[in-house]
């Protein structure tokens, strides 16, 4: 499925993903291929990125690496919406 994160300042990632888990007002969810359609809003927390992903070198120190082949962008608050297998974050 293919990702987007969006920030005020930048375009922070886009391309492909194998999943994405962020961090939801009613809690933690994670979005795979085919997910029903959604739009939420997301509160301080961590978007969880699972995939071999290659970072733009401007935007590299915005994340870290988590455990087994995942990315991690820290939030303060945030909007998701994903439709046809794309996922847009809009992110603080």
């Amino acid at each position: 499925m293919y990702l987007e994160i969006v920030s005020p300042e930048a375009t922070l990632f886009s391309g492909e993903v194998d999943s994405i888990a962020v961090p939801g007002v009613n809690g933690v969810f994670e979005m795979l291929k085919d997910h029903a359609p959604i739009v939420s809003l997301l509160k301080e927390g961590f978007v969880k990125i699972s995939g071999n992903i290659t970072l733009k070198e401007d935007v590299q120190d915005k994340f870290s690496k988590g455990e087994k082949n995942t990315t991690l962008l820290k939030i303060n608050s945030g909007t998701i919406e994903m439709k046809g297998n794309k996922v847009i974050v809009l992110a603080d």
